[in-house]
C-alpha cells in the first residue's frame, strides 16, 4: 500500500503591522522604561528638596521673630521691676449719674412735695425736665394728679395749661409730641389751653381753656 503524504497546511507569513497603528505606542523612541522612571524620580526628588529649604527657611524666620519677642519681653518685665516701681494714678472712670428733678413735684394724694417718690418716678421726672429744656421750654413744677401712679402733669413757664405724660413712655418722644402739638395750637391762633395729653402713642389731644377757667 502505497504512503500518502500527510495534508499539512503551511503557516501565513506574519503581517507587518503598518507604521500609522505604532503611533499609540506608549513606548517612546529612543528611551527606555527605565530611563523615563528615573527621570520622574529625579523631579521627585528635586520638590522634596526644594520644599526642605522652604522649611529650614521659615523655621528659620519664625525662631528668630519668637528670640526677639521674648528678649523683648523679658527686657520690658526687668524694666519695670527695677524703673517701674512708681504707682500711676488710676485713669478717672466716668459714671452715669441718673437724672433728678430741679423743679418742684407735688404728689396731690400725699399732699406733699415728691420727696417719697421712687427712684424711677424721680429719674423720669427729671429727664423729661431735661428733654422739656432741650426744645426751649422752661419747666416750672410736675405734679402727680390724684388716683394716678404713672401720669405726671407738667407745667411750662409762659402756657396757662399743662402738659400730660405717663411714666409707660419714652419721655423724649413724649416731650417733642407736646412740642408739635403747641406749635399747631400756634399756628391755630391758638395760645392758651387747659391741657395737652400725649399720654398714647401716636396720638395727641388738647382741651380749650373755658373762659371760666381763664
Amino acid at each position: 500500500m502505497a504512503e500518502t503524504p500527510e495534508n499539512t497546511t503551511e503557516a501565513a507569513p506574519p503581517k507587518l503591522a503598518r507604521r500609522k497603528l505604532n503611533r499609540k505606542s506608549t513606548i517612546k523612541s529612543g528611551r527606555t522604561i527605565g530611563e523615563y522612571r528615573e527621570h520622574l524620580e529625579t523631579a521627585s526628588e528635586r520638590n522634596d528638596a526644594h520644599k526642605k529649604i522652604k522649611r529650614r527657611q521659615f523655621s528659620r524666620i519664625f525662631f528668630t521673630i519668637l528670640s526677639f519677642t521674648l528678649a523683648a519681653a523679658v527686657l520690658y518685665l526687668f524694666g519695670n521691676l527695677f524703673f517701674g516701681s512708681e504707682e500711676k494714678p488710676f485713669a478717672p472712670v466716668s459714671v452715669t449719674v441718673p437724672y433728678s428733678p430741679t423743679i418742684e413735684v407735688i404728689d396731690v394724694d400725699a399732699g406733699i412735695k415728691g420727696d417719697h417718690l421712687s427712684s424711677r418716678m424721680k429719674e423720669y421726672i427729671g429727664q423729661a425736665e431735661a428733654d422739656f429744656r432741650d426744645l426751649g421750654y422752661q419747666p416750672t413744677k410736675a405734679v402727680i394728679p390724684s388716683g394716678a401712679i404713672r401720669e405726671v402733669d407738667f407745667y411750662l413757664d409762659g402756657y396757662t395749661g399743662f402738659i400730660k405724660l405717663i411714666i409707660d413712655r419714652e419721655t423724649g418722644v413724649s416731650t417733642e409730641d407736646a412740642d408739635r402739638m403747641i406749635r399747631y395750637l400756634k399756628e391755630k391762633e391758638i395760645n392758651d389751653f387747659a391741657y395737652i395729653d400725649v399720654r398714647t402713642e401716636g396720638k395727641a389731644y388738647y382741651k380749650e381753656l373755658e373762659a371760666s377757667e381763664e
